[in-house]
């Protein structure tokens, strides 16, 4: 199962605060469903490709319904193995071994 990161900025946002645009972006991704992580740079997902990328389209497109946002930058980056299952847990957990914590 692919993990992505998801980052949605919206552009000429008044103030230096986005974490009103976070809170829109969150309320989106905790609707789908998806197992997700909250980071302080970004949201991490886990579902389908297909998921993911319909995930992607529908946050980018909620900022727009924002008052006052006229421009948005959307960055998604997407982990695929298939070889073998892959989660956010199991990452992580794969180098807290080699750090042997």
């Amino acid at each position: 199962m692919p993990v992505a990161e998801i980052v949605v900025v919206p552009l000429g946002a008044t103030g230096p605060s986005l974490s009103r645009y976070v809170a829109e972006v969150e309320k989106v991704i905790r609707a789908s469903g998806l197992v997700y992580q909250l980071t302080p740079m970004s949201t991490c997902v886990e579902g389908s490709l297909e998921q993911i990328l319909d995930l992607t389209r529908a946050v980018h497109l909620c900022l727009f319904q924002v008052e006052g946002v006229l421009r948005v930058s959307t960055t998604l980056k997407i982990d695929e193995r298939r070889d073998k299952p892959l989660t956010m847990a199991g990452k992580v957990q794969a180098v807290e071994e080699k750090l042997g914590t």
